[in-house]
C-alpha cells in the first residue's frame, strides 16, 4: 500500500542519499510517496523553482514509478532531460511547461517502462518544435496512454503519434491540429479511449480541427469504447454517424450548441451508448462563440 509521507515526521528508513534528496525536494513543495523504503512517487503542483540541480536530483531517485511536475516545469529542457534517463522504473510521467526540442522529446524514449504520459504546454511556441520527436517513442513497448494539450504542435506531430500502435488512450486539445490529424489518429489500431477538443484559437483564421466533418473520420475507429468531444458546433445528423462504432459504450459531448432535444434524439439513435451532455451556460456560449471564429 502506498503512503504519502512527510519526511520531517517519518521514521521510514531510506537510503541516506534518497533521504537528503527527498527532504530538499519536499522543501520546494514536493509530495513524496514511499513504498518499501523507496521513493516511488514525486509530485509538484508548482515546479517553477526546479532548476538544473533539482532535475539532476530527481534523476537520482532511480526507483521512481510516477513523476508529476505541474505549474511550469520550464527547467526541464534539452540540457536537463538527460538526467531523467536513469529512471528506468518510471511508468507515469506528467509535465506542464517543459521546454524540449524534438530531439529532447525523443530522449524520453529511453524510459522503457513508461505506460502513461501527459504533456501540457510542452515547448509552447518553441522555435522548430513540431512533435516529430514522438516517432522515437515506437520503442516504448508498454505505452498505453498519451495526453498532448496546449501545444503549438501540428499535423507532423500527430503523424508521429499515429505510429505509436500500442496506444489505447489519446487525449488532445488546444494544439495546431487540423482535420488531417484526425485521419492520422484514426490509424491507431488499439485505440479504445479518445478525447478531442478544438485547435488553438491563436492561429487566427485556421480551419477548425473538430466539426461535423470530423465525425465521419471518428466513426471509422472501430475499436473505440469511450469518446469525449467538445468545443465544436455539432449537429445531430453528423453525430448519428457514431452509430457505426460497434464497441462504443460511453459518449461525452460538451461545449457545443446542441439542445436537450438533440441529445434525446441522439440517445434514441445510440441506444446502447451511455451519453453525457453538459448544456452551455451563457458564459460558455460567449467563450465558444469567440473560440470558433
Amino acid at each position: 500500500m502506498l503512503a504519502v509521507v512527510s519526511l520531517s515526521q517519518s521514521t521510514v528508513l531510506l537510503a541516506d542519499s534518497d533521504v537528503a534528496v527527498a527532504r530538499r525536494l519536499e522543501a520546494l513543495g514536493a509530495t513524496v510517496v514511499i513504498k518499501a523504503v523507496r521513493v516511488v512517487e514525486l509530485s509538484f503542483r508548482d515546479s517553477k523553482r526546479l532548476g538544473r540541480e533539482q532535475w539532476r536530483e530527481i534523476g537520482s531517485l532511480t526507483h521512481l514509478k510516477k513523476l508529476t511536475a505541474y505549474g511550469g516545469a520550464k527547467g526541464l529542457n534539452d540540457e536537463t532531460v538527460g538526467f531523467l534517463v536513469g529512471l528506468q522504473e518510471l511508468e507515469s510521467l506528467s509535465l506542464d511547461g517543459a521546454q524540449l526540442s524534438d530531439a529532447g522529446l525523443a530522449k524520453l524514449a529511453e524510459l522503457k517502462r513508461l505506460k502513461r504520459v501527459s504533456f501540457f504546454h510542452l515547448s509552447f511556441r518553441k522555435e522548430g518544435f513540431t512533435g516529430e520527436g514522438f516517432s522515437a517513442w515506437t520503442e516504448l513497448p508498454n505505452l498505453e496512454s498519451l495526453t498532448v494539450a496546449g501545444m503549438s504542435m501540428g499535423d507532423d506531430g500527430f503523424r508521429a503519434i499515429a505510429t505509436l500502435t500500442n496506444l489505447r488512450q489519446l487525449r488532445t486539445w488546444h494544439t495546431y491540429r487540423t482535420e488531417a490529424s484526425n485521419a492520422e489518429i484514426a490509424k491507431l489500431p488499439r485505440l479504445t479511449t479518445l478525447k478531442l477538443g478544438q485547435r488553438l484559437p491563436q492561429r487566427g483564421n485556421a480551419p477548425l480541427s473538430l466539426s461535423d466533418a470530423s465525425l465521419e473520420t471518428l466513426s471509422s475507429i472501430k475499436t473505440l469504447e469511450t469518446l469525449e468531444i467538445g468545443e465544436a458546433d455539432f449537429h445531430l445528423p453528423a453525430l448519428r454517424q457514431l452509430a457505426k462504432l460497434p464497441r462504443l459504450k460511453r459518449l461525452k459531448i460538451d461545449r457545443t450548441y446542441l439542445s436537450a432535444a438533440d441529445i434525446e434524439a441522439l440517445k434514441a439513435a445510440l441506444p446502447r451508448v451511455q451519453i453525457r451532455f453538459a448544456p452551455l451556460t451563457e458564459d460558455d456560449r460567449q467563450k465558444l462563440d469567440a473560440y470558433l471564429k
